[in-house]
């Protein structure tokens, strides 16, 4: 049996409404929409709030730090990941209050713990993307809760 190429990783394409996050992700900076009337974040980049459907939407640096939801740790990868396996995928829960999904990286599966503290990390993809994943903030506080 032929042994077949490996597929490349996939490359986001971003839009006019996410071009911000992309943009900020080649800095460095985790970028997050913001509602001044409601004084609330959302993520995935969209056009109108979530919390009141208007188009009044700020961009706004978040700290990239967090809190490990939930997770899954996937054996069996999809095209582009094959090198990878196995590898953890986590749902985030930001210190700024919206749960974000990425990449875990630089920590074994199996030392991976549900409310462990993580911040952001970036992978240069290609010249025009820098991906976000998350890993493991052993100097991490819990921030205080916002009233």
């Amino acid at each position: 049996m032929a042994k077949t190429e490996a597929k490349p990783r996939p490359v986001p394409k971003p839009t006019p409404t996410t071009q911000a996050f992309w943009d900020g992700a080649k800095k460095g900076k985790l970028m997050l929409q913001w509602d001044p009337m409601k004084r609330k974040y959302q993520f995935w980049p969209r056009a109108n709030s979530v919390h009141t459907g208007r188009r009044n939407l700020q961009w706004k640096a978040a700290t990239g730090k967090g809190e490990l939801y939930s997770f899954t740790i996937t054996h069996v990868p999809v095209p582009g990941f094959e090198s990878k396996a196995p590898y953890v995928i986590g749902m985030i829960e930001l210190d700024e209050g919206v749960r974000i999904i990425g990449n875990m990286v630089n920590v074994q599966p199996e030392d991976i713990e549900i409310g462990m503290r993580v911040k952001v990390a970036w992978e240069k993809i290609n010249d025009d993307i820098t991906y976000f994943a998350f890993e493991p903030d052993r100097r991490g506080k819990r921030p205080k809760k916002r009233k």
